[in-house]
């Protein structure tokens, strides 16, 4: 793997987006528009409950929320990008790999959330008095359990792409949203049905959320929720990984990586 062609992919898409103005407003619209929803809703509910908690429990699974799903959208939107430009057959005739071309799609994801994420979380503190640091060294693996798993399903649906072309394109939006009403990410487990919260319990998402309402109630990160989700974002990475790989070698098998461009 070349580090260099790794970032030529990363620098070519930083080239592509400070050129296109629905790409930068791609960026910020749609999490502020959220942030804004979710801001003064959280107010208003906080109010009529006497309780600034929910503020923050709110505030905080918006803008880690936005973190999984803009990083898995970095990913398979950018995949996306090269094929409705025609430049996917272009990218694969030179040197650069599938691995190097995943990883640069995997760390242009971490970039674009590290600019949207930075304003999130000021305009939190600014218009709502929410600090997202108040979870101090819980966000660290908080955020980096989100960001593998995204990666996980950036990369699935990536493959599903590259098998069946154009007409699954609707997945690199859609997929995530599926994971937001069962992944405990604005309400705790206990709210579902027993036999569904163990279910749910084999994603990622459900550890990682009920940990940050445990920091977020002055408790330590629950350890054991953290080894779960860790553990299920390696299973999950290993899967996509084996699954990309096998749909891309049925791709080329079968000769449709020039047909994706039509």
């Amino acid at each position: 793997m070349s580090a260099r062609r790794v970032w030529a992919l990363v620098l070519r898409q930083v080239y592509v987006i400070r050129r296109s103005f629905a790409r930068i407003t791609d960026l910020f619209y749609w999490p502020l528009v959220d942030l804004f929803f979710f801001g003064f809703l959280s107010l208003y509910l906080g109010r009529r409950q006497g309780g600034a908690a929910l503020v923050g429990l709110l505030l905080g699974a918006l803008i880690l929320w936005d973190i999984f799903f803009r990083v898995q959208q970095g990913i398979s939107v950018s995949f996306l990008m090269e094929l409705w430009t025609r430049n996917f057959v272009n990218l694969f005739v030179t040197p650069i790999t599938v691995s190097e071309f995943l990883l640069a799609m995997m760390l242009w994801g971490v970039g674009k959330i590290l600019i949207t994420a930075t304003l999130m979380t000021v305009l939190a503190l600014l218009l709502y008095g929410f600090n997202l640091f108040t979870l101090g060294l819980g966000l660290v693996p908080l955020i980096t359990g989100l960001i593998l798993f995204a990666w996980a399903v950036g990369t699935i649906i990536t493959a599903i792409i590259l098998r069946y072309g154009q007409s699954a394109e609707t997945l690199a939006w859609s997929l995530a949203f599926l994971f937001q009403p069962f992944g405990a990410v604005f309400f705790p487990l206990s709210v579902y049905p027993q036999w569904l919260a163990r279910v749910l319990l084999l994603l990622p998402l459900p550890h990682l959320f009920e940990g940050m309402r445990a920091v977020l109630a002055g408790g330590p990160f629950p350890v054991r929720h953290l080894a779960w989700a860790f553990g299920l974002d390696a299973v999950y990475l290993a899967v996509a990984f084996a699954f990309f790989g096998y749909m891309f070698a049925q791709a080329r098998a079968r000769g449709l990586l020039l047909k994706l461009q039509e």
